[in-house]
């Protein structure tokens, strides 16, 4: 398998693993209240993303490079809609104090820093996956969704639990919502657009999809019922325990 195939497989289990591992662990922590915004825009957009994935996986398994156009083209009308758009983050509310204090300098050093960490990291990681799969003696697609896809989560964790404490649980949910359309659009459209992405072991992935696109609709049901526009613990922990029964299924089934 090679980096673009894993690509793919990572964004997979990374979106199943925003849903089940970090939402359902950050709910358990305190409870998560929903904007009705969330239903006439956000959630819409994930789901929409989401099966135009599976389409195109589903079509001829294969991802050419006028599909990773589509996708990245759509992310971008998602991100030029949010820019003209008056959101609950409006940037006026920014502490503009605080952006002050930050010199060019040091957002440009950072910068430079946090992309050389990002393309390094990303060597390391395609290759540690190739290894770990050996090393286990399971496919590149369960390391890629299991494995992997925790380890890009762990971000949206970490910002989730701490907008959580912070009192900010409209910024947590709408972070990991972005983050799925996100990783669509750029991770499997942007890979697509460089070099076609082609569909290994498909019928695990094919699995997954299955699973991604159930825990992208059953996030709305849990929202809605039995009490709506919230997820409380309860709720948390039934995407936590159907998140460890994904990755059961992962390393078990042939």
């Amino acid at each position: 398998m090679d980096a673009s195939a894993i690509a793919i497989n990572n964004v997979v289990g990374s979106n199943i693993a925003n849903l089940g591992l970090v939402l359902g662990l950050t709910a358990m922590v305190g409870i998560i209240v929903v904007d009705r915004s969330f239903f006439r825009f956000n959630w819409p957009v994930m789901m929409v993303f989401s099966l135009i994935l599976y389409y195109f996986i589903q079509n001829d398994g294969f991802i050419s490079r006028v599909e990773g156009l589509v996708l990245f083209s759509a992310l971008l009308l998602f991100v030029l809609f949010l820019i003209r758009s008056k959101s609950e983050t409006d940037i006026s509310e920014l502490d503009d104090a605080v952006l002050t204090q930050v010199s060019l300098f040091k957002l440009t050093l950072w910068l430079l820093i946090g992309g050389s960490a990002l393309y390094f990291g990303s060597e390391f990681l395609v290759s540690g996956a190739i290894n770990l799969a050996k090393m286990f003696k399971v496919s590149e697609t369960v390391i890629s969704v299991s494995v992997i896809a925790i380890g890009t989560s762990v971000p949206e964790l970490a910002a989730s639990l701490i907008a959580v404490v912070k009192n900010e649980k409209a910024i947590s949910m709408g972070n990991l919502i972005g983050s799925n359309i996100f990783n669509i659009g750029t991770v499997v459209g942007l890979t697509a657009i460089i070099t076609p992405i082609p569909v290994t072991d498909g019928a695990a992935l094919q699995i997954n999809l299955i699973w991604m696109l159930v825990y992208a609709a059953g996030i709305a049901l849990l929202i809605l019922w039995p009490k709506k526009m919230f997820v409380n613990r309860s709720k948390g922990m039934i995407l936590f325990a159907a998140y460890i029964i994904f990755i059961y299924f992962t390393f078990t089934t042939p």
